[in-house]
């Protein structure tokens, strides 16, 4: 049987973002606080920020474009290093931005 395998990258750059932070670190931030308290309780006082669940954290990181290309099933060993001539041959690859995350790994039968 004949098979092909669609691949899913994206291209990495050193100044990439992808950091968790915690809703404790949140609170705990008093700017943080104080746009909260201006933004949702506006002209009261007293006023405490609290959270029932304290591993809640929020994701921040780079929006990244995905990119793809066809191989054939046979060559499933080599996808990483044929991802990266993709790139280099679509000219991703950018001054600080060397590197190829893969993202999904499709085969299908023809």
């Amino acid at each position: 049987m004949d098979g092909k395998i669609i691949v899913t990258y994206k291209v990495l750059c050193q100044s990439d973002l992808n950091k968790d932070i915690s809703l404790s670190d949140l609170l705990a931030n008093e700017k943080v606080l104080k746009v909260i308290k201006s933004e949702f309780a506006k002209g009261l006082r007293n006023i405490e920020l609290s959270s029932q669940s304290e591993d809640a954290s929020l994701r921040v990181a780079t929006i990244k474009e995905l990119h793809t290309f066809k191989v054939s099933k046979d060559d499933f060993a080599d996808l990483l290093a044929l991802a990266e001539d993709d790139a280099t041959t679509k000219k991703l690859f950018k001054k600080d931005c060397d590197r190829v995350e893969l993202i999904d790994i499709e085969t299908f039968i023809i």
